[in-house]
């Protein structure tokens, strides 16, 4: 049962058993009993004790377990689960569904091995920056200082100002670069020898792996950069287009610059068409970066590629089906619209940043037009006291006798030589003009933005919507349930179920764990006999099951030892039914 709801069409024995009462707790009761669990502060002291219960449970020589171990690697990854409601609540991107709606968001911690440590619930725009440095403590804190050094967090977790914040702290994260942080293998440094990271069963190779480094700018930090080491996958089964380059880009080439003149005559009747030319391409890359100073490429390809079988098949395999997407609690309270509030403050920025920007080109187009007026004089001034000079000069020479011909010829080239000095002045003065006829373009530009953005404002105050938060802490307590008992299940095949299922599912030990039985209790054992099933495989199972459970000799909580057996229980038969087997 996934709700407590289902309490209400309930009617088996077994929970009412495990409480001692003939009959099990309704649904009103058990309801009650949460909400009262959850206003007593009940999720905070459940999520401390999960973090202490599950790393006893699989490291019992110590309860620190991993953290005695500082290169052990720990996963952390958010999800998302859908709440359905009129109200507006906080949203994000629910993964499974590709839609932002409202939501819960959920951050999980797993150990190397992808056992689920510890989950915390939080509203639906909470990001995986701020979840991880949040898990991280509370789990330190129950287990002990420094536990966690070596995270494993997907390119939701890939902001450089949050790296760098993360390896100031003496931590090592592990990540992938998002697709617009590099372009190609260009962007990388220091490139080593490929090698081969995996080989298909002929021997091909399918992906290979070289170290490297790049250098990411901080946003937050003008001129100051962080430097990451890289293990550089080239997946060689997939091939992806070649970049286009500069001149490409600018100039990019026809549809049929491939064909000979003869065959780009596609406008003649009969003209036959050919396959296009095959696109250069290139291996896919997938970069896994650290900021770990020195790091071996293969067994940090390997460690994050192993979080995909270790985390998000634990997730998808065990918590979903045991119901980690169910929703308890939605009792609601009024809360500062984060949406709104992110979208003011953008307009705002904006707005403070387009006044200024009018100011300056304001500014400057009136200091340009002073410039213009002024270099405008200066060059009138100019002209008329070279051509005053010029005048001056033919006078002078008209007055010695030269010929017709050589004053012509003298004047002509002094001319030129005075036009090409006012020349000088008029291109100063038009640059001046041209300076602030842009400056004036850019300033009515920004005034007319300082309007828009002053619609948009006023059209986010008239839109704005309350917005409402969940209260999470029946969820959380819910939560606790849930991965407490993934743990117990998996502990429970580790320990107890044959080699085979050694990487079984809920949905293969699902029907294990719903088989019925007779309870028969005493003073020193509780003996539990196990209904058949229809299968002689599975009876196989579950003969060996009660075997190795018998074996260990588990003892409950009170004292009494814990025996399994598996018998063939009789099962009603209709009279004319078995008159037909017969």
């Amino acid at each position: 049962m996934h709700r407590t709801w289902d309490l209400r069409s309930y009617t088996g024995d077994a929970l009412a058993l495990l409480t001692g009462r003939p009959r099990a707790y309704g649904y009103f009761h058990t309801e009650r009993f949460l909400a009262e669990v959850a206003e007593s502060n009940g999720a905070e002291m459940l999520t401390n004790a999960l973090a202490r219960w599950t790393t006893g449970l699989w490291y019992p020589s110590t309860q620190s377990g991993p953290c005695t171990n500082p290169s052990a690697c720990f996963y952390v990854d958010g999800h998302r689960k859908p709440v359905y409601t009129d109200m507006l609540i906080p949203r994000g991107l629910v993964g499974r569904l590709s839609a932002i709606l409202g939501c819960r968001a959920l951050v999980l911690l797993h150990d190397a091995r992808g056992h689920p440590l510890l989950a915390t619930t939080h509203r639906g725009d909470h990001h995986l920056t701020l979840g991880l440095p949040a898990i991280v403590k509370r789990y330190e804190q129950e287990t002990g200082p420094g536990a966690v050094q070596q995270n494993v967090v997907d390119r939701e977790g890939m902001a450089v100002e949050f790296l760098a914040l993360l390896g100031s702290e003496g931590r090592s994260i592990i990540s992938v670069l998002r697709a617009d942080q590099y372009a190609g293998l260009d962007s990388f440094t220091d490139v080593g020898d490929f090698v081969p990271l995996r080989v298909s069963k002929q021997g091909k190779i399918l992906r290979e792996v070289a170290p490297a480094s790049i250098t990411l700018p901080l946003p937050e930090q003008k001129g100051q950069s962080l430097q990451l080491r890289v293990a550089l996958i080239r997946n060689l089964c997939h091939q992806v287009p070649l970049p286009p380059t500069e001149d490409e880009r600018e100039y990019p080439k026809r549809w049929d610059a491939d064909l000979n003149w003869e065959d780009r005559r596609w406008w003649d009747e009969g003209w036959q068409a050919t396959p296009a030319s095959r696109p250069a391409t290139t291996p896919k890359l997938i970069p896994i970066v650290t900021t770990a100073s020195t790091v071996d490429a293969v067994e940090l390809a390997q460690m994050y590629i192993e979080r995909w079988p270790l985390q998000e098949n634990i997730i998808r395999d065990f918590l979903l089906p045991l119901g980690l997407d169910t929703n308890h609690g939605y009792s609601k309270k009024p809360v500062e619209n984060s949406e709104v509030v992110k979208k003011r403050t953008a307009l705002e920025k904006r707005l403070a940043n387009v006044q200024r920007w009018a100011e300056g080109a304001r500014k400057r187009s009136h200091n340009a037009s002073k410039l213009y007026r002024k270099r405008c004089k200066l060059t009138k001034e100019q002209a008329t006291e070279l051509y005053r000079a010029l005048n001056d000069h033919q006078i002078e020479l008209e007055q010695q006798g030269i010929e017709h011909w050589l004053l012509r010829k003298t004047m002509k080239e002094q001319k030129a030589l005075a036009d090409a000095e006012i020349e000088k002045y008029q291109q100063r003065q038009w640059k001046a003009y041209h300076t602030s006829n842009q400056e004036f373009a850019k300033c009515e530009k920004y005034c007319r933005e300082q309007r828009e953005v002053l619609r948009a404002l006023e059209d986010l105050t008239v839109s704005k919507r309350t917005m409402y938060e969940l209260d999470n802490r029946k969820d959380q307590v819910m939560t606790v349930f849930k991965v407490a008992l993934t743990n117990l299940v998996m502990w429970t095949r580790d320990h107890y179920f044959p080699t085979s299922f050694a990487q079984a599912t809920w949905k293969r030990l699902a029907p294990f764990f719903h088989l019925p039985g007779l309870i028969v209790q005493s003073d020193e054992t509780v003996t539990i006999a196990f209904r058949s099933f229809n299968d002689r495989q599975y009876n196989r199972d579950l003969t060996l099951l009660c075997e190795r459970v018998n074996a260990a000799c588990p003892h409950l909580p009170d004292g009494r030892r814990l025996h399994f057996s598996a018998e063939n229980v009789p099962r009603p038969i209709l009279n004319m039914q078995k008159q037909c087997v017969a």
